[in-house]
């Protein structure tokens, strides 16, 4: 099955083939892993000449896909002029150097593909540290080459070099030390978010974090939530680099809210464990929303895909008790079917139907953060004496004052703190 997909002159030209393997227990349609595959394609300005959908009885060793498609799919490429052919699968390095000899083009696998996004979009410091490790892990396992004339105009980590190019072999041992040197750095900027971290502690203000499927709509949510401006558009990772703003609840609590990195399903092995300092936002998020696209035909299959990245990195817990869910882009569903999701969400906990765009929502997605949080508060009574106002003041705007009950040297009070603040409040000397 071949979708044309042709976006104009002066780009590298792309092939895109999903192989799809026959059989039951496909979670998505082909045809909506092949439209993902040339979006991915596209978010880093790939002109998309031609996609096609592969059949897979059985995969063969060398090249993945069989002889006779091999074949055919060269001509496809030439007839299309494309110059790289962008293969929806992991493949090995023996596959990806098979397929190159026999189509005469460069070949990337869906893994190549996503880390060249990651390196075109990261930001900041430690999200470029965190490409390169995972680009220099992925290409320490196969023919290691350097193209520039891509990396000159957009960053990126050269896998989409053309093969007449000058390749230069890297050796091997250089790459070890500079991953080496890499993981140092890395771990120097994981001191660095601790310390930011344990100053929000010290504030504190709980952390909320939006996570979910690239595209969802997290950034355009966040946007919404606290007119932060972060760049959101309707393209695959957009987002790469963690944004945090405060945000004050309908109760006047204040709060951090995250927007992170979204998942894709069969998201690198070599970006999980390389970013695994990036998320860490997450891992320290005192809830999760987990944002969805709950207009996207595969919804269920990108909520799994989630789910699956986060219990990888190491959040079972989470994940087991329930994130609330931001099912967001109900502007675009059939009036039919968003009355039966209002329905359905009535009768659900947790689960809040959202529109980042129209805004529909979000004053009920904010009160149930607040009460969310609320409910994890500790109710402890506390005496403090009347001559210790900033204690008495430091109560008032870090817990809520339930009960007072006044007598002649203190002031009796019920009320709710976060864990943290009652330990801190325990400290009274180190309150700040």
């Amino acid at each position: 099955m071949i979708t044309e997909h042709v976006n104009g002159a002066g780009r590298t030209r792309a092939l895109v083939i999903h192989p799809s393997p026959r059989g039951d227990g496909i979670a998505r349609l082909p045809e909506n892993r092949l439209d993902e595959a040339k979006s991915l394609a596209a978010a880093i300005d790939l002109d998309v000449v031609a996609g096609e959908i592969v059949p897979l009885n059985r995969p063969t060793p060398a090249t993945l896909l069989g002889k006779g498609t091999v074949e055919r799919l060269g001509s496809l490429a030439k007839e299309r002029e494309a110059t790289l052919i962008v293969v929806d699968a992991r493949l090995s390095p023996v596959q990806q150097r098979n397929l190159e000899k026999a189509w005469g083009t460069k070949v990337i696998d869906r893994t190549g593909l996503i880390l060249e996004i990651f390196g075109a979009r990261a930001r900041t410091k430690e999200g470029s540290l965190q490409v390169e490790l995972a680009s220099l892990t992925y290409q320490r396992s196969r023919l290691v080459r350097s193209w520039t004339h891509l990396e000159r105009q957009r960053g990126g980590f050269g896998f989409l070099g053309g093969p007449g190019e000058t390749q230069i072999e890297a050796d091997r041992r250089l790459i070890g030390d500079r991953i080496i040197k890499l993981k140092r750095e890395l771990e120097a900027v994981k001191r660095t978010r601790e310390l930011h971290r344990a100053a929000r502690r010290r504030v504190p203000y709980p952390v909320v974090a939006l996570v979910g499927y690239t595209n969802a709509g997290k950034s355009t949510l966040f946007n919404a939530l606290t007119n932060a401006g972060v760049v959101a558009r309707d393209q695959l990772f957009a987002t790469l680099d963690p944004t945090m703003r405060d945000l004050r609840l309908p109760s006047g609590r204040s709060i951090i809210l995250s927007d992170t990195v979204g998942f894709v399903s069969d998201l690198p092995h070599e970006l999980v464990a390389a970013f695994r300092a990036t998320l860490e936002e997450v891992l320290a998020a005192d809830l999760l929303i987990h944002v969805r696209d709950i207009a996207h035909p595969d919804t269920e299959a990108q909520s799994d895909d989630v789910e699956t990245v986060l219990r990888e990195l190491g959040m079972v817990e989470q994940v087991d008790r329930g994130m609330v869910e931001a099912l967001n882009k109900i502007d675009l569903l059939p009036p039919a079917r968003r009355e039966e999701l209002l329905n359905q969400a009535l009768r659900a906990e947790g689960v809040i139907p959202v529109s980042a765009i129209s805004g529909e929502g979000i004053p009920e997605l904010l009160q149930f953060i607040d009460r969310s949080l609320g409910a994890a508060r500790q109710l402890v009574e506390i005496a403090v004496p009347h001559a210790d106002g900033a204690a008495l003041a430091w109560l008032y705007r870090h817990g809520e004052v339930v009960e007072r009950r006044d007598d002649e040297s203190a002031a009796h009070l019920m009320v709710r703190l976060d864990a943290a603040d009652a330990a801190r409040f325990a400290q009274r000397p180190q309150l700040h």
